[in-house]
């Protein structure tokens, strides 16, 4: 018989699959994402079982071997891949709805679960016992994996399946940065009332995720070993892969928690260049006398300097093949930076010198903001540092709200 350590929501018991050590000197070579603590120190989990797996390209172990192949290899009955947004290799344009397919290299179904079907069918586990998820987050609020998993959770349970998180590091390090979401404002791109940049390893978010909106309680967590969450991907000896065609490096990621807000306004944020989430621009943009108002903020952490860019095939139809003036942003001090309160002031430097062209939709502004609140603030000329000073209670009381849940120190 197969038994399963539960993380029990309603009880006050706090129970973690398959953590046979643990890391008191943190050394890179011995972080292990769950994937690897699953297959050398708790396969008896698995053994015997019908292994779904839901994950992509960046499900990776630290030597860069996919999910599919690690589990493979280590003898795991793997009957079933599942893909979320962009697809299992993570090429599909963000938004695009993606089909059903099958692996190449496995002859496995690859069931897709972002565009007709979200969620799995009965079908689609009728071969499975139990589902892995192997998903890297971003580490920002606006990503569609928690959805993602939150549906496969609920649909588990009513075809009795069971659900295992191989947990996996935030990439951008544990600081907690932004506004809290309004549960007014949820949407797919932001479910829960956590920050812009909530801090959390995937398993950790899952599990908050599961209390908050009351999805099926009992799931097993496989937890890294060793991981110290005020390290990011580059500190603890883990390739990094992109999770999505826009976020191509790591420099991308810390910018993306905030540059993200500039999706809903009239700027590109260098989709379609070597750059996105990196830079963002506008044909017409003064970046002089935006860059005066910017540096006078002070924004710790980061370098803004001008540019200029061509989107090609952007995806969000800003600015194809036309020369764009932008802002482009270099971290210096990753400890210091804090990418929402520099978009913030990014934001207000736009809008003062050409307030015209900052165009924002205040709909899809104010869903990934996460309310009206800042966008408000931002019209009736708050200045940035009012602004996020302002957030600094929630963040607290977030602070707080997230201890059950957290795995690592």
């Amino acid at each position: 018989m197969h038994r399963f350590w539960f993380l029990v929501w309603g009880g006050c018991v706090v129970a973690i699959i398959g953590c046979t050590s643990s890391v008191s000197v943190f050394d890179a070579d011995r972080v292990r994402p769950g994937l690897e603590v699953l297959v050398t120190d708790s396969l008896h989990l698995v053994r015997g079982l019908r292994v779904g797996l839901l994950t992509n390209q960046a499900g990776i172990d630290r030597n860069g071997r996919r999910g599919v192949e690690v589990l493979l290899g280590a003898g795991v009955h793997l009957t079933a891949l599942f893909s979320p947004e962009h697809g299992f290799r993570g090429q599909a344009a963000p938004g695009q709805a993606v089909s059903s397919t099958v692996d190449s290299a496995t002859g496995l179904p690859i069931y897709s679960l972002y565009g007709r079907t979200p969620a799995p069918t009965a079908e689609m586990l009728a071969t499975v016992d139990v589902v892995l998820v192997g998903l890297q987050d971003v580490g920002a609020r606006y990503y569609t994996w928690l959805a993602t998993v939150l549906r496969v959770l609920t649909a588990a349970e009513q075809h009795g399946v069971s659900v295992v998180i191989l947990d996996r590091p935030n990439p951008i390090g544990g600081a907690v940065q932004g506004n809290i979401l309004d549960t007014a404002y949820r949407s797919a791109v932001g479910m829960l009332a956590v920050p812009m940049r909530h801090g959390l390893s995937f398993a950790e978010l899952v599990s908050l995720g599961a209390a908050d909106l009351g999805v099926p309680p009992a799931f097993g967590i496989v937890p890294m070993d060793g991981w110290d969450r005020h390290r990011s991907l580059d500190q603890i000896g883990l390739p990094y892969v992109p999770p999505s065609p826009n976020l191509q490096d790591l420099e991308a990621l810390f910018h993306y928690p905030g540059l993200c807000l500039f999706e809903a306004t009239g700027l590109s944020v260098g989709r379609g260049t070597e750059a996105p989430f990196r830079q963002i621009g506008i044909p017409g943009l003064d970046t002089a006398s935006v860059l005066a108002v910017v540096r006078a903020a002070e924004v710790p952490g980061v370098r803004f300097s001008g540019t200029t860019f061509t989107p090609r095939k952007p995806g969000d139809g800003k600015f194809a093949d036309t020369t764009v003036a932008g802002i482009r942003l270099e971290t210096t001090d990753r400890s210091l930076y804090d990418p929402v309160f520099a978009a913030i002031v990014l934001l207000d430097a736009v809008g003062q010198v050409h307030p015209h062209l900052l165009a924002i939709d205040s709909l899809r502004f104010d869903r990934l903001a996460g309310g009206d609140q800042l966008r408000l603030a931002l019209q009736s000329q708050v200045p940035p540092q009012e602004i996020v000073a302002s957030w600094v209670a929630g963040e607290q009381d977030y602070l707080v709200r997230r201890r059950p849940f957290l795995l690592y120190p």
